[in-house]
């Protein structure tokens, strides 16, 4: 409700001696002016500017025979002052303003400013009056005066010696005798017989009290700490005529503040806390109603250490109340006990470096106009004697703070809690939730935490999600000065249903804003504004704005819509009169409710007319409705609502169209919520009238209570089928009790509803924020915190430790939302409604957050039944647990909830729902691997090590399956842990992990390989595979260390082992490669050892057809025209085998490409350097993957294996711009092909699969190379269709001592590959023909059988010259992002830093559709 903000202010005493220090300040009934006393002075000062106008000095003299003043009350209408002083005695001082128009203080304007200096009512708004203070009477009750009060006309006074006196005004003792305390009988209550006990006590005497209008009696507070309530029985104020009640438990009073629109009287204790009584109007008893007490909770080392309570002060508008010790420090709490503020605790006790502060001594304290300030009479520790010791020190001094405040719109405005917005009004500016009002069109732009939630049918009056949770940050809106400086303070505002426009109500008129234009409308005509005073607040329909007011000049009251576009002026207002003044004012759907000084309601119906050029609005009375039977004072009524909320929910009655239209009265009585429903049971239901309205006219039902403490009430006018309950649903705010929510109950499936069973239910539940706002279909309450800033570390001078801002910190507002659907679903489960709990979930089960729904529920029952300490009779979690079962997110909900909860309650929380083995096993069937090792966390903590290896090398192998190398890399870790006896710690997951990419190989970024040199003269006994493999940062990384040889890493290589076995059996290359790149495999040792085994290639034709669907490789076709002549003749050879074949045609196209695309270098070209080629025509014509994209065409041929089509991966783009096209194009004609050898040319573009396809390729050829598996290098060439692949192959076979069985394969192979693309692939025949020379020199060799020993690993090609140090600096050197050709074998590979450094970079390039290798 009430926050604080910023700093508090100090104002300028006049510094005098300690006898000068104000002790008492109290504001007057209007809270513009305030009367501060010292103990020899009285001084009144103004509100705003906070200015001292006169002060009153006692002579010398007199103050030795009066005593030091003590309190002051002022009489109501503001012309006088009584003082009470410590001798008895009573001094009545007259206010007058000085002659004419003299002013203290007058706001001075430049020359030419467009203020309006004319205006009426202008001086007194603006200006500080002079004023003059004179003694009029003295009177003398010779005894101590403990408490003085205003009461209507008279004062009344308690004194010392147990009187009460009763004095006129004018300082008469109107003649009537006072009246002795202990003669007043009292009793429990007034129901029992006249001759109640009496006091009966000599010595008591009256501590403290306080009037109650609305309860027309005293509260009363007795030295002994007794306290009490008197009431006069009938008008006659005599001591036959008064009588007391009084509650038996309180025994240690020490002060006393009533709140009249809630009836409440806070008594506080010297146990300091605050007892709230109200009266029961049935039997007249005093009733506890909370207590507002600190909790060990919240403040363990000061809750029962604050002294007695000194001071209690309800706010203005009633609807806060502040409490102060005699230790010090205040505390702020909602009218039914919510705790908003305790300076206590946190910033405002300790400072920054931990040490305590000193409380904040409160002598005196008054709540300023509108409760945006709090004056208070400070006095830091015990006074007298610091201030002898340091005279210096002016904050140690008692003096006048100012403490600032901002209030929610509710506490004045209730008709704004049918809006789904957080609206707070500051003295001179407006909070809003709502964002940026030009983004609620696209509410996606501002969401920061949530998605937006869908909205619902009708959801245009229903902001986003997002808006309203977008960020941390207020829409701070200031208003208009210009309008603040006549009508300060603002009483009243309203934001409309799309928070796009706000309007704000000072002491006359009104203003608006709207936050797209970002400007406010004032009135065009001063005096219109100066004219009205709105009475019962105002409330935004549609476009307009409706009000109730008083007309000052016509002396009537009026009901009032104004139109936003139009200018603001009484011409375009709609003006309807009204018979008594307005009070509380409501809008719902198209109806306006008011509530009236004379307890009636009025409904009336309000439309849109548009009469010629004038839009206005037409207001129209429905129906009056008086409440004077059930209402004793119209101020106690705290707000009044329509709503489509009844005890039915629709599927009793007949008609389903009365269950949108019910629309009953929601009365707030003095936090009693009062419920009229329409009364249904006479006969006009079934009259099927002409007259729209005769259905709306139903009279209601006698008042139904349905709830206590109720400070505020949301509901909405919105339907959505999908959410019924949320949307149908009352939503309470009960203070200390937290929320109550009425929920309707539907029966499943329309089924006829049992008798017996409610249609509604009630239900509460606690949530941490002070509520201020409620979304209904996205299960969120808004709210708002105060949080506090220090700034004490900023003065490190030992003299300004005594600064303001160092005693106090610097408190802001902060947003906060809170989900409280697992409170409502736990309620409901408590009272067996699991089927509605049920409907209710699953009807937010599209929220973003309902996983965390389910979980916190789960995990507050866990927590609450777990730990308690005796046995529970009727357990929950069972049902909870059961309950959850029917989500899909059950397994993760309840292995996140165990791993947020402390071990020791495990076994309580998987007794209930079931097995951690059997869950983890149910999450291995749902393919949920993460769900899986989280719970591989708890059997490891709950089970022996074996039964959790056998489970994590289950895991293992299915992450290994799935090719999810971030768990592979984790659950090696793990395995290992496990086996080196680690397995008391649970593995804790890294929070930042690398995003695994099955797709591509990442082995660039991972590792650097190292070609070994020209080995045609390396021995054998010489040469190993100079490998240097830099492994994967992070938890595989330490699985390479030297104590590789322990049984544990030796089981975790025979698993990797196996699967890459499988993954070879099974021609999955492209996996193969990815599984190596990512668990950095040993892939070229495993492949030498397993060259003969796994790593042979059993049938040719599987594995190409395989590889070419894996690597999305289109398989070549013959076009049609081409199909006749060129190779049936033999004469004639197409385009693509000619320059396949020669070298002078393919270096000359490179010459004309090279010089058009110099600038977009080809990441490929370091693969195609493998063989003795320089430059592929592929690489040639496609600089990047989008060249490719150029050259499509579709594939048509027989063979289902022929038609899987050249998918070029969309998902990487290339750095060509639109002139390199226009290059390329001519280049081509340069070359001057005929048409055929074009489309031949297009024909073997499009016979080419994605870039990133070929690196991968080249990459698999490369370590197939350096392992010597010559039968899988074939198949690579095959796909690639590079004869210079091939020959090198062939080459190395006849150099080198090859192993016989291989070249067998090898040769076999072919041959089958031969007939296969006869019979179903022609598309292959050109370039097998290509290659038929050399398959005929291999079949010479294989003649001649080899030792397999004898093999030695070649080169593949010479390593070219060194051109660049280091591949970082060639990546930013190249145009493109290619490396060039690497570094000179042994050279130094890129360290692991470097290259971790330049891993960010790296990952960017593979995006563009750039892969790079560091060869060396």
């Amino acid at each position: 409700m009430y926050f604080l903000s910023g700093w508090p202010k100090r104002l300028l005493c006049p510094v005098g001696s300690p006898a000068e220090a104000p002790v008492h300040v109290q504001s007057d009934p209007q809270r513009t002016l305030l009367a501060v006393l010292a103990a020899a002075r009285l001084s009144i000062w103004f509100s705003r500017p906070s200015v001292l106008i006169v002060t009153y000095k006692e002579l010398a003299k007199s103050s030795s025979q009066f005593g030091p003043y003590k309190q002051a009350e002022w009489r109501p209408d503001s012309t006088m002052i009584a003082v009470s002083t410590a001798n008895g005695y009573i001094l009545f001082f007259h206010i007058t303003s000085t002659r004419g128009d003299k002013y203290l203080y007058e706001p001075v304007y430049p020359k030419g400013s467009p203020q309006m200096k004319g205006t009426p009512h202008f001086k007194e708004e603006q200006c500080a009056p002079a004023l003059t203070l004179e003694m009029k009477k003295v009177l003398d009750l010779q005894a101590p005066i403990t408490s003085l009060q205003s009461v209507l006309e008279d004062l009344l006074v308690a004194t010392a010696d147990g009187q009460l006196h009763l004095i006129h005004w004018e300082g008469m003792t109107n003649g009537k005798k006072a009246i002795n305390i202990s003669t007043v009988p009292f009793s429990l209550d007034l129901q029992s017989s006249r001759a109640g006990s009496f006091l009966g006590f000599a010595d008591v005497h009256i501590r403290d009290m306080e009037y109650c209008a609305t309860l027309d009696g005293f509260a009363v507070v007795f030295n002994d700490g007794k306290v009490g309530f008197i009431t006069p029985v009938s008008s006659r104020f005599t001591a036959e005529q008064l009588h007391g009640v009084w509650p038996q438990d309180v025994v240690d009073g020490t002060c006393v503040a009533v709140n009249n629109k809630y009836r409440l009287m806070a008594f506080g204790c010297a146990s300091g806390s605050v007892q709230v009584y109200t009266i029961d109007n049935t039997t007249g008893a005093m009733l506890l109603s909370h207590k507002l007490e600190l909790t060990a909770k919240q403040y363990p080392d000061i809750w029962n250490k604050t002294g007695a309570v000194k001071l209690v002060r309800w706010s203005p508008d009633n609807s806060v109340v502040m409490v102060t010790w005699e230790g010090g420090g205040f505390s702020l709490w909602s009218v039914f006990g919510a705790q908003l503020i305790c300076t206590l605790g946190g910033d405002f006790a300790y400072r920054s470096d931990g040490t305590k502060k000193d409380p904040l001594m409160i002598n005196s304290m008054s709540w300023g106009a509108e409760g945006y300030h709090l004056w208070v009479i400070s006095g830091f520790g015990s006074q007298n004697t610091e201030l002898e010791s340091e005279p210096k020190s002016i904050v140690k001094q008692p003096g006048i703070l100012l403490f600032q405040f901002i209030k929610s719109a509710l506490t004045v405005n209730p008709c704004m809690s049918n809006q789904e917005q957080v609206l707070l009004q500051g003295e001179d500016r407006l909070y809003l939730n709502c964002g940026d009002a030009s983004q609620t069109q696209n509410p996606r732009s501002s969401s920061v935490h949530y998605k937006p939630s869908s909205l619902a049918e009708g959801g245009f009056e229903s902001q986003g999600l997002s808006t309203l949770l977008g960020h941390r940050h207020w829409h701070v809106v200031q208003i208009s000065n210009t309008y603040l400086e006549s009508n300060w303070p603002i009483r009243f505002s309203a934001i409309d249903k799309l928070g796009q426009n706000i309007a704000v109500v000072g002491k006359f008129g009104f203003a608006h804003y709207s936050l797209i234009t970002k400007k406010w409308k004032l009135f065009g005509n001063i005096t219109q504004e100066q004219n009205m005073i709105v009475t019962g607040g105002l409330a935004w329909w549609n476009d307009f704005i409706v009000l109730a007011c008083y007309n000052i000049s016509d002396r009537q009251e009026e009901l009032r819509v104004y139109l936003r576009t139009s200018n603001l002026d009484n011409a375009f207002a709609h003006v309807t009169k009204a018979q008594a003044e307005t009070l509380l004012l409501s809008v719902f759907r198209d109806m306006v409710v008011v509530f009236r000084a004379d307890c009636s309601i009025c409904l009336y119906s309000i439309e849109r007319k548009s009469e010629g050029p004038n839009t206005t609005a037409g207001i129209q009375v429905l129906q009056e409705v008086s409440m004077s039977r059930y209402i004793p004072h119209p101020f106690l009524v705290v707000s009044v609502t329509l709503t489509s909320v009844s005890t039915e929910n629709g599927i009793t009655l007949k008609m389903p169209q009365q269950a949108r239209d019910a629309e009953s009265i929601m009365l707030n009585l003095a936090g009693q919520l009062i419920m009229m429903q329409r009364d249904r049971s006479g006969p006009q239901i079934r009259e099927k009238d002409s007259n729209p309205n005769q259905r709306k006219l139903l009279p209601f039902c006698p008042p139904v209570v349905l709830a206590q403490s109720v400070e505020n009430v949301w509901t909405t006018c919105r339907a959505n089928k999908q959410k019924r309950h949320l949307l149908e649903a009352l939503w309470l705010s009960c203070g200390g009790a937290g929320m109550k929510v009425w929920l309707p109950l539907f029966p499943r499936d329309h089924r006829k509803p049992h008798s017996f069973l409610s249609q509604r239910i009630m239900l509460p539940f606690h949530i941490n924020i002070y509520p201020l706002a409620v979304l209904f279909e996205d299960a969120l309450v808004l709210g708002a915190v105060n949080d506090t800033v220090l700034y004490d570390s900023l003065y490190t001078r030992s003299s300004a430790r005594e600064q303001l801002e160092v005693l106090f910190p610097f408190c802001v507002v902060e947003r906060t939302s809170q989900i409280y659907l697992h409170h409502i679903l736990r309620q409901l489960l408590v009272r067996n409604l699991g089927e509605q709990a049920l409907l209710l979930a699953q009807s937010c089960s599209t929220l973003p957050y309902f996983p965390h729904v389910l979980e916190l529920m789960l995990h507050e029952v866990l927590e609450e039944e777990a730990t308690s300490r005796e046995p529970i009779p009727d357990p929950l979690l069972p049902t909870v647990a059961k309950f959850i079962t029917e989500f899909p997110l059950f397994l993760q909900t309840v292995v996140h909830c165990a791993r947020k909860t402390e071990y020791a309650l495990w076994n309580y929380l998987f007794a209930a729902v079931g097995n951690p083995k059997d869950l983890f096993e149910e999450c291995l069937m749902a393919q949920d691997l993460d769900t899986a090792a989280s719970y591989l966390i708890i059997l490891q903590n709950m089970e022996v090590p074996a039964v959790s290896r056998q489970h994590a090398t289950l895991l293992f192998n299915t992450a290994l399956e799935q090719g999810k190398w971030d768990l592979c890399r984790h659950m090696i870790r793990f395995l290992k842990a496990i086996g080196s006896g680690e397995s008391e710690t649970p593995p804790s997951t890294p929070t930042a992990q690398e995003p695994s990419s099955s797709g591509g190989f990442e082995f660039f970024r991972n590792r650097s390989i190292s070609l070994s040199q020209s080995a045609d003269n390396v021995p054998a006994s010489k040469f190993s595979l100079q490998k240097t493999l830099s492994m994967p940062s992070g938890p595989s990384g330490k699985r390479w260390s030297k104590d590789s040889d322990c049984a544990e890493n030796m089981y975790i290589d025979m698993m990797l082992w196996r699967h890459a076995r499988r993954l070879l059996e099974e021609v999955r290359l492209k996996d193969l490669g990815c599984f190596a790149a990512q668990l950095g495999f040993e892939l070229i040792s495993w492949l030498c050892k397993e060259r003969a085994r796994a790593a042979r290639v059993d049938n040719f034709v599987i594995a190409l057809k395989r590889l070419h669907k894996d690597f999305l490789w289109p398989l070549p076709i013959i076009p049609a025209s081409s199909l006749s002549s060129p190779f049936k003749n033999g004469k004639l050879r197409t385009v693509g085998e000619q320059l396949l074949k020669s070298q002078s045609a393919d270096r000359f196209l490179n010459l004309e490409l090279d010089a058009g695309l110099s600038n977009v270098q080809r990441s490929q070209s370091w693969l195609s350097n493998i063989g003795p080629t320089h430059h592929e025509i592929d690489t040639a014509l496609s600089p990047g993957p989008q060249m490719q994209e150029a050259f499509l065409s579709p594939l048509s041929n027989k063979g289902d294996e022929c038609s899987i089509g050249s998918a070029t991966d969309l998902t990487e783009s290339s750095s060509m711009v639109d002139g390199d096209w226009t290059v390329v194009d001519e280049n081509f004609s340069t070359l001057s092909l005929t048409q055929s050898e074009l489309e031949h040319i297009s024909m073997e573009l499009a016979s080419k699969g994605p870039h990133k396809s070929q690196v991968q390729l080249r990459y698999l050829l490369h370590i197939f190379m350096e392992a010597g598996c010559l039968d899988w290098c074939i198949v690579i060439g095959l796909i690639l269709r590079e004869s210079s692949i091939i020959n090198q192959i062939l080459v190395i076979i006849q150099t080198t001592e090859v192993d016989g069985e291989m070249l067998q394969n090898i040769k076999t192979g072919l041959h089958a590959v031969d007939r296969w693309a006869s019979a179903d692939c022609p598309g292959y025949k050109p370039f097998l023909n290509i290659i038929k020379p050399q398959l005929q020199k291999l079949s010479e060799t294989t003649e001649e059988q080899v030792h397999p020993e004898a093999f030695q690993p070649v080169t593949v090609g010479k390593a070219p010259e060194q051109t660049s140090p280091r591949a970082e600096e060639s990546r930013g050197s190249s145009g493109h992002g290619s490396i060039p050709q690497g570094e000179v074998a042994g050279g130094g590979v890129v360290s692991r830093k470097e290259e971790n450094t330049a891993r960010a970079e790296e990952e960017e390039t593979f995006q563009d559709g750039t892969y790079d290798c560091c060869v060396s």
